[in-house]
């Protein structure tokens, strides 16, 4: 068994330094890694976690391009690979089977760490989490990830919290399973879940307002309606339809609790939204609703940028532990960016902090020369007085 120990470097950079020092304020050290055998570990959970930050900082499209990186790239073997190196065995042993309880605890306390330094940008619609699920391409294989025949795919279900532009949960399934249940795991009492058309259920919108959570969600445009009383409506605003309702057909799927429906038009198109925040105007309730693009511009820049998707791992423990990693990298480069530069993430700020990492590396492989040179040149000098001291 070989205990965690807090994340440190043999050699000093300062931007990776930096990018990990959340991780090393906020990790629980009593958690650890343990040895299934009597061998000790190759890889402890703290060469690990640098191994998948490094992944996805640098966009590696596979785990053995990370591994030859370990292993030939200068900066990579000194500050990320274990001290002894790791083998291909190893490396893919670890991320199937160990680590994903501690990655769970470093992912929860840096979405609390993230939430004292990032602003709240739409603080007074409330705590809004944009709530969707993600398709992840896997290969027939991977017989857990069930989807349709010929066809393998996994679902990662996240929430997303829209004021501080952060994912904040996350649920692994196979492709075929259902989006719903899961907004009850991933909103809590008071906050509202945004969601498309996907998530419409009325028995759901049921629950949800019995378990005092809020909700707005776009409906189908042909959904059957009762109207119960009707709301005032702005002759110049984009809101053409606020009324109070039951949604579905009686006796057959309407809901029992009344809830609110907005219909509003924008270059043409309708849409329809259905909520239980009777507190906000009408106009409020349709920029809630577009505020959910926010976590498809996530999904985008995380897959494009961070190549999370590129599968290094095929169990379902080990795509969680890819994920986990995945999402990690991104709420520490959230914090580094709103540290440092005062900015959300951009794939601007990432390029120059995987630069800046490249530079530091190469000063040091300069410094080290230097010094072996200098070491060799007073050897040198050393050896004509060793001589005469001899005779």
């Amino acid at each position: 068994m070989r205990p965690f120990r807090r994340l440190t470097q043999r050699r000093k950079s300062g931007a990776f330094k930096m990018l990990l020092s959340p991780v090393v304020k906020q990790y629980n050290q009593k958690n650890r890694l343990e040895s299934r055998g009597d061998r000790p570990l190759q890889m402890n959970f703290d060469d690990q976690l640098k191994a998948l930050i490094f992944l996805h900082l640098q966009e590696y499209s596979s785990g053995r391009e990370l591994l030859q990186a370990l292993e030939q790239d200068d900066f990579a073997k000194e500050c990320v690979a274990p001290p002894k190196g790791i083998k291909k065995s190893s490396f893919f042993e670890a991320i199937n089977n160990r680590g994903l309880e501690q990655l769970c605890d470093v992912f929860n306390n840096l979405v609390k760490q993230a939430a004292g330094v990032l602003p709240a940008e739409y603080a007074h619609f409330g705590n809004l989490v944009a709530i969707d699920g993600s398709l992840v391409d896997s290969v027939l294989s991977m017989e857990w990830a069930d989807y349709r025949s010929g066809s393998k795919k996994a679902k990662a279900h996240i929430g997303f919290d829209i004021n501080l532009g952060i994912p904040r949960k996350i649920y692994l399934t196979d492709g075929k399973e259902g989006e719903r249940p899961f907004v009850d795991k991933i909103i809590d009492k008071g906050e509202t879940g945004v969601m498309d058309r996907g998530y419409q259920s009325h028995a759901y919108f049921d629950l949800w307002q019995e378990a005092e959570k809020y909700f707005v969600c776009r409906i189908r445009e042909n959904t059957h309606k009762t109207v119960v009383r009707e709301n005032l409506i702005k002759s110049d605003s984009i809101v053409f339809y606020d009324s109070i309702v039951l949604l579905g057909t009686k006796g057959v799927n309407q809901t029992k609790k009344e809830l609110r429906l907005v219909g509003y038009r924008v270059d043409g198109k309708d849409f329809w939204i259905a909520t239980n925040r009777h507190d906000l105007t009408a106009e409020e309730v349709a920029q809630v609703y577009k505020l959910r693009w926010n976590i498809e511009t996530f999904f985008g820049w995380w897959k494009r940028h961070l190549g999370v998707y590129h599968l290094i791992a095929r169990s379902e423990y080990g795509l969680m532990v890819q994920l986990l990693g995945g999402l990690i990298t991104y709420l520490l480069l959230a914090i580094y960016c709103r540290e440092q530069h005062k900015e959300p993430v951009s794939i601007t700020r990432v390029r120059e902090l995987r630069n800046q990492i490249a530079n530091e590396a190469t000063e040091e492989l300069q410094r080290q020369q230097t010094r072996k040179q200098s070491r060799t040149n007073k050897n040198k000098r050393l050896k004509p007085k060793r001589r005469r001291a001899k005779t």
